[in-house]
């Protein structure tokens, strides 16, 4: 199956979701490829990969019959693939926008990999441009992290009216997997009234898992290390494996 993780707006936690998703489902055994299509790139640097010459999504979605395995990397967990991305990435929307079915690219690149793989993770940029659009036409379903702050809906009515023109015009099975809280302060009546809105808002598609506002998450990207790696002990790492068994569950062990 495959989980696009996206979110128009900046900030939202979406690297941080996606990075420590992966990894904790790579901890529970599954067979997990992280798919960096930001052009920040920060899911590789955010995992410790270094592209450093090797191929990764800038070959993936531009060469014509690339062998997959080039741009298939091993991460510093086990379990845990990466397709990375590079300085390049940024350009890829422009190279594309003339190709035929362009909005196809990812999905049709992917398709061989998919046998490979439990779960694979595609961390979208923070933005709904053509990358964006090849994320969620790749996925199966969307996840969206939405933070606990000012404005914290805004624009998420545009993202959700694109998802439904993908599902109706490319993609039929896509499907809303739910929300996920980000930069939650339990001490904050902020938080509280933004987890009441994002409720109405995805009624019944929220998960009960809050991501906290927490120092170790923040600085664990700098250090190159999923959170478990970084700070096994901290609030944060407790609720990204909590986020990964709901998904588990959520997902694997409907009765």
């Amino acid at each position: 199956m495959i989980i696009t993780v996206t979110n128009q707006k900046g900030g939202t936690g979406k690297t941080t979701t996606s990075i420590n998703l992966a990894a904790y489902l790579s901890l529970m055994g599954k067979k997990i490829l992280l798919i960096d299509l930001d052009p920040q790139s920060n899911a590789s640097s955010g995992i410790g990969f270094d592209i450093n010459n090797k191929k990764g999504l800038y070959d993936l979605m531009i060469e014509d019959n690339i062998d997959i395995k080039k741009v298939l990397h091993k991460t510093r967990y086990k379990n845990l693939d990466i397709v990375p991305g590079s300085n390049d990435t940024a350009a890829i929307g422009v190279e594309i926008i003339n190709y035929q079915d362009r909005e196809f690219i990812l999905y049709n690149k992917i398709q061989s990999m998919i046998p490979l793989y439990d779960y694979i993770i595609i961390d979208s940029p923070p933005s709904l441009g053509l990358l964006t659009i090849n994320g969620l036409v790749a996925g199966d379903k969307v996840l969206i992290p939405v933070q606990c702050e000012y404005y914290a809906l805004e624009g998420l009515g545009q993202l959700l009216e694109t998802v439904k023109l993908i599902s109706n015009n490319l993609k039929p099975d896509l499907a809303l997997l739910g929300a996920v809280l980000t930069m939650h302060d339990k001490r904050n009546k902020l938080s509280h009234q933004v987890s009441k809105e994002v409720q109405k808002y995805f009624p019944g598609y929220v998960f009960e898992t809050l991501i906290p506002r927490n120092v170790s998450l923040s600085e664990a990207p700098s250090f190159g290390k999923a959170i478990h790696e970084y700070a096994f002990l901290s609030r944060g790492a407790f609720a990204y494996r909590s986020l990964a068994n709901e998904f588990i569950n959520l997902l694997e062990n409907k009765s």
